[in-house]
């Protein structure tokens, strides 16, 4: 085979090689397209399938405390449209709400009615503490979120050994004498929701200065203008909770352990061997006794305390 005819078979034959390596390059990379393309509908048609981000409608009836929320005002729409949304797509909270509701509700009920606070309160509970023993940064405590101030205002027993802001039946007395009294001062139980936020003088203040005689028509602050639209939207979710996309049964709820009543006016030099007498353990106690707060019961005054024991 001659120089030039060795050199041209050579030439074809790295030419039709370079072609088939192309093509194969282009076949995969159309593969890839194509396989991208269509997880990428997959993708989308199972998520806009199974979960959607839908707009809310705002009920034109909503009240609060048997009075009426004045949604025909767009601003006053807006408000309650956002409180609606945060609290329906933060699902997790939204159906922990319900949970601790059907544990925590049946006590604090019939506080609020011996008292003649309206049952709708129950949600400034909801939105306050989530229905938890916390503790805010100002230092408000338990499900009422009550300041050290005024719970000994109001006679609750607040020291390093008991703090009596973690008796739910203690605390909601208190809520209500607060809230009575706010409801006096400033004329709806609406400004007094407001003001168990605000505090009454700071809510009667604004008014005067304002010169407006309700909530709706006051300019306030972030938190304090929230409040009670926080509260009125948690109660139209929890009141109807498949409209708003919550699914549970009874038995995803939880309940409280039943509980006898040992009364106690005498120190407890160690609550865990307490506990141990009654066939619980100091973790029981405490979960049922949470304003005791130390493995000790001071009581040097003699006063008689209501200790709940699990049965």
């Amino acid at each position: 085979m001659t120089k030039p005819i060795k050199f041209l078979v050579i030439l074809s034959i790295f030419l039709i090689s370079g072609v088939l390596i192309n093509a194969k390059k282009s076949t995969i990379k159309s593969e890839k397209t194509d396989f991208s393309t269509k997880d990428t509908t997959e993708i989308h048609k199972n998520t806009s399938a199974h979960y959607e981000i839908k707009a809310l409608k705002v009920p034109n009836n909503l009240s609060f405390a048997g009075e009426r929320i004045p949604i025909e005002k767009p601003d006053i729409k807006e408000r309650l449209d956002r409180e609606l949304l945060v609290n329906t797509y933060w699902q997790s909270n939204g159906l922990l709400m319900f949970k601790r509701a059907n544990k925590y509700f049946p006590i604090i009920e019939p506080i609020l009615a011996e008292n003649g606070i309206p049952d709708d309160f129950k949600y400034l509970a909801v939105i306050e503490s989530g229905l938890q023993n916390v503790t805010s940064p100002a230092r408000a405590t338990g499900f009422w979120q009550i300041l050290k101030g005024t719970a000994k205002e109001y006679g609750l027993e607040v020291n390093a050994n008991v703090d009596e802001r973690y008796h739910i039946e203690k605390a909601t007395q208190v809520a209500c004498d607060y809230l009575k009294k706010s409801k006096n001062k400033l004329g709806s139980w609406t400004l007094a929701a407001a003001a168990y936020n605000a505090g009454p003088t700071g809510i009667s203040k604004r008014l005067e200065t304002q010169k407006v005689t309700n909530y709706y028509d006051l300019l306030l602050g972030e938190e304090t203008g929230r409040y009670v639209f926080r509260i009125a939207a948690v109660k139209e979710i929890m009141s109807h909770p498949k409209k708003y996309g919550f699914v549970f049964d009874n038995s995803d709820l939880y309940n409280l352990e039943s509980t006898v009543i040992v009364h106690v006016d005498t120190p407890i030099i160690n609550i865990a061997a307490f506990a141990q007498k009654f066939g619980t353990n100091y973790k029981n106690i405490k979960i049922h006794n949470p304003w005791l707060r130390e493995n000790k019961l001071n009581n040097i005054s003699g006063k008689k305390y209501e200790i709940k024991i699990p049965q």
